[in-house]
């Protein structure tokens, strides 16, 4: 699977982070979908380069790296905004 599914679980993961991450965030839930998209993809290439793994299909591995790259899209994306 490729970008496509990493597409897929990024609109999970948007939405997983802004629950896991509640509050003000700047853009509201449309923004942080899209953030969720561009963290999936984050997550998928910081996995494979650290040897995790990467986002190989619908399961709770793939489905983690998606969620943590989203979380931490969306934590640069909340410090950027904010200062």
């Amino acid at each position: 699977m490729g970008i496509i599914t990493w597409i897929v679980f990024g609109l999970i993961a948007g939405i997983l982070a802004k629950f896991i991450m509640p509050g003000r965030g700047p853009g509201g839930i449309l923004i942080t979908i899209i953030l969720g998209i561009v963290g999936a993809l984050v997550g998928g290439f910081v996995g494979h380069a650290l040897g995790i793994g990467d986002i190989s299909g619908f399961n709770l591995h793939s489905m983690l790296l998606a969620v943590g790259g989203a979380l931490l899209v969306l934590i640069i994306f909340r410090l950027l905004k904010r200062g």
